[in-house]
Order: C-alpha cells, then sequence, then structure tokens
C-alpha cells in the first residue's frame, strides 16, 4: 500500500518538500483490520492516531451496564482515535472496532512529537484537524440538542452514504441518540412517504 492518499490529504493544508515527505513517511505503521477487529479496547494506553486508508472504522463507549453508544464513524480519508487519552497518553475510553477489512496507516505519539520538532509544519496540519474535529462536534453537538430524530438520521444518510448498508440498525441509533425500535418506525415513515 502506496501513502499517496495519506499525502494528498496532508497536501490539503501543508505543503512538503520531498525530504519531509521521506521522513513522515518512514514514521508511519501500516496496519490491516480484520472486519470485527478491534484498533484500541477501552483501558488500553493510547498511543497512535490513525488514518483510514480503505474500509471503516467504528468508535463506542460502553456504559457500566454494557450500553454502546457509537461516537464517530471513520471512513477512507478521516483520522481516529482517542483523542483525550492519546494527547494525554492515558487508557483509552473508548474502543475502535473494523466495520469492514480496514487498511490504516497509523502514527505514535512518540513519533508525532519527533515530526513537530523535525517538521514543524505539521503542527499546522494536526491544528487544523484538531479544529475540524472539534467544529464537528460542536455542530453534532447542537443538532443533537435542536433537530429531530428524524432529521440527524437524514444528516446521518447524507454524512455516511458509504457505510449505511454495512453497519446494524443498533449502531446507527446508538450515534443518533434514540432506540434502535424508533429508528425502525423513522424508516417505516420514511419509505411511506416514498412510495406515496
Amino acid at each position: 500500500m502506496t501513502p499517496d492518499l495519506i499525502l494528498k490529504n496532508i497536501g490539503k493544508h501543508i505543503s512538503l518538500e520531498q525530504e519531509e515527505i521521506n521522513y513522515f513517511v518512514s514514521l508511519l505503521q501500516e496496519e490491516e483490520i480484520p472486519k470485527k477487529g478491534l484498533l484500541l479496547k477501552e483501558g488500553q494506553l493510547c498511543r497512535t492516531i490513525s488514518y483510514v486508508h480503505s474500509g471503516a472504522l467504528r468508535a463506542y463507549h460502553l456504559n457500566k451496564e454494557g450500553k454502546e453508544t457509537t461516537i464517530m464513524f471513520a471512513i477512507p480519508d478521516w483520522w481516529i482515535t482517542d483523542m483525550f487519552c492519546f494527547i494525554n497518553q492515558q487508557p483509552a475510553m473508548i474502543y475502535i472496532e473494523a466495520i469492514e477489512p480496514s487498511r490504516i496507516f497509523q502514527l505514535k505519539k512518540d513519533h508525532l512529537d519527533k515530526l513537530y520538532l523535525k517538521v514543524p509544519k505539521f503542527e499546522r496540519f494536526f491544528r487544523i484537524l484538531m479544529q475540524n474535529a472539534y467544529i464537528r462536534e460542536q455542530l453534532r453537538a447542537i443538532q443533537h440538542l435542536s433537530l429531530s430524530a428524524e432529521q440527524r438520521y437524514t444528516n446521518f444518510l447524507e454524512k455516511y452514504p458509504r457505510i449505511v448498508e454495512k453497519i446494524t440498525q443498533k449502531q446507527i441509533a446508538s450515534y443518533l441518540g434514540i432506540t434502535p425500535e424508533f429508528l425502525s418506525m423513522i424508516r417505516a415513515g420514511r419509505a411511506k412517504r416514498v412510495i406515496s
């Protein structure tokens, strides 16, 4: 697997010289994760941030009763980690699992720190990445408070059209903050409107 996609992703925000590209690529670790394979488990030290080259991942939290809450999905050209625990090098609070066979590039925290020193423009890239993630989560929180469940479901379909058929109704419902039964009602209502 070549790092072309990840370099294109980075190239959206910063320009790199060939020597800088070579150094960055030397720090990457390529991984293949089978469907339902875990990239990260709750309680495990979160040492890496991952770029999704192909496939799709899901981050979720398990409460004390064993109820899952899906926090995010990561599709190709997205980055994923347990950000708080990655930055602070603490045990993970979430699980990250592959929804389908996935290929990723990982960057370890200590390698990222070295990268910042050797190629300071990467600080700008990851700052933009963090800002975009923060904005995305803030908008999601506002939508969760202000939009109906059906509107949130419509937004979900627009945001993740490629994976909607690959995940369970339970996983979608947990991302939307509703029960699978309520999601069934929403889907049935949408289907009726399409038929009418």
